[in-house]
């Protein structure tokens, strides 16, 4: 699927790369605003990495090649197979990475995974309307557009609307064995 060699690398996101993570999330507070709120201490992290434990979502940091540095992180949320076979992508830059592309080839490297190894057929986005870098990056990734989610999440002590953005697998595409024959 990728056709060009990337800046970056995928990393599977382990209870190892709390401090890391937690120093970053602290410094890109203000980068994220009221969008979103990932785990800035020990506590919150390991509570955080749960999610992780059953398969059902997948957790990713985005380390640029050459230096080692984490630029941003990765989830593929809510895993569902049978006749959906799709997931959910959540995502955030670091602030001392953000703006230099990391996070498009990141999303790129995600999207080769979900569609190459865990074989989805859908991935969606969901993006507060006033996120524009989040919204570029989408778009730049040949998502589509879908709709308005009113009042869609909770963050940041409000129900924020979330625009829907969605693409599918490539052609040719070799399906979970979860999905049914008929």
């Amino acid at each position: 699927m990728r056709t060009k060699p990337t800046r970056v690398e995928l990393h599977p996101l382990t209870l190892a790369d709390q401090d890391e993570f937690c120093s970053l999330v602290r410094a890109s507070a203000e980068l994220y605003a009221s969008r979103m709120r990932l785990p800035a201490t020990a506590e919150a992290f390991q509570t955080w990495m749960r999610r992780f434990d059953d398969g059902t979502n997948v957790g990713f940091l985005i380390r640029v090649r050459e230096t080692g540095a984490a630029a941003g992180t990765v989830n593929i949320n809510s895993i569902i197979r049978g006749r959906y076979q799709g997931a959910s992508l959540g995502y955030a830059a670091f602030a001392p990475s953000a703006g230099r592309g990391y996070m498009t080839e990141g999303v790129a490297a995600v999207m080769e995974h979900a569609f190459g190894e865990l074989r989805l057929h859908r991935l969606e986005a969901s993006i507060q309307p006033t996120n524009k870098a989040s919204l570029a990056l989408v778009q730049r990734l040949g998502f589509h557009y879908e709709g308005v989610s009113p009042a869609y999440l909770y963050i940041d002590g409000a129900w924020r609307d979330h625009e829907r953005w969605a693409v599918t697998a490539p052609s040719p595409w070799a399906p979970d064995p979860s999905l049914p024959a008929v």
